[in-house]
């Protein structure tokens, strides 16, 4: 669990708004009436079930399942925002296009939150058979560098065998895990995590200036489509914002 989340009032209080927004989805996706926006609203509602499972550290089996799904997601809305103009059922238009690219940028945020946050923080390696620190060792025993471990003796209660090879093996060990850019990538995640702890930031400060902003609306299908513009708005500033807190919590 994050560790600004380990207080109980904020981890229910996001539960809730992302609860309440998958619900919403879900509510969505019955009323569509294509299937592109049934699978587009259904997407978004798994997404806001895996971000409030993240909270809880839940189902921690199926993570491989959930970061596939968040993938195969965003590659689905990355495929609409490049889609050509002929193909009227999946995004449209400039903004249409703008969008999908962004629903395709969050649905890749969730899937690296999850990896991110089940990544150890530190490279450990794992240390080979030796001895047991009693001056007494199995011969034919081999540590990580292939050589063979070798009894010397004991000198002054000090088992010089043990010290070597235990050495080689926690280097080895260290050294592969640095060069791992995986690896390096996921122990230093303050960075990449800030970056888009900003970045949604930035969205949902946008999102939330075009929820509030008025525009004016006569006649009752526009007033209808204002109303579901808001809606959509709204949605999508909880979204952003709810992203960047939980990136945020990983900086430090």
């Amino acid at each position: 669990m994050i560790r600004v989340f380990e207080i109980p009032a904020v981890s229910w209080a996001l539960t809730a708004v992302l609860s309440t927004a998958g619900a919403y989805h879900l509510y969505l996706a019955a009323r569509a009436r294509q299937a592109t926006d049934r699978i587009n609203e259904a997407l978004h509602a798994l997404m806001h079930a895996a971000m409030a499972a993240m909270i809880w550290n839940l189902a921690p089996a199926a993570l491989l399942a959930q970061i596939g799904i968040l993938t195969a997601a965003a590659l689905w809305f990355t495929l609409q925002a490049i889609a050509r103009p002929e193909y009227k059922l999946l995004c449209t238009g400039t903004q249409g296009r703008i969008t999908c690219a962004y629903h395709a940028a969050t649905m890749a945020a969730a899937a690296l939150m999850l990896t991110m946050m089940n990544t150890p923080t530190t490279a450990t390696g794992t240390s080979g058979t030796g001895t047991t620190g009693t001056g007494t060792t199995g011969t034919g025993t081999t540590g990580t560098t292939g050589m063979p471990h070798m009894n010397m003796g004991s000198m002054g209660g000090m088992d010089m065998g043990s010290m070597p090879m235990n050495h080689h093996t926690t280097t080895a060990a260290a050294g592969t895990a640095a060069g791992n850019p995986l690896t390096t990538l996921f122990t230093h995640q303050s960075a990449p995590a800030l970056i888009l702890a900003i970045l949604f930031g930035t969205a949902a400060i946008t999102f939330t200036t075009l929820l509030l902003r008025r525009t004016p609306t006569t006649g009752h299908t526009k007033h209808h489509n204002k109303h579901n513009n808001r809606t959509k708005h709204a949605l999508e500033a909880t979204g952003a914002a709810t992203m960047a807190l939980m990136f945020a919590t990983m900086t430090s």
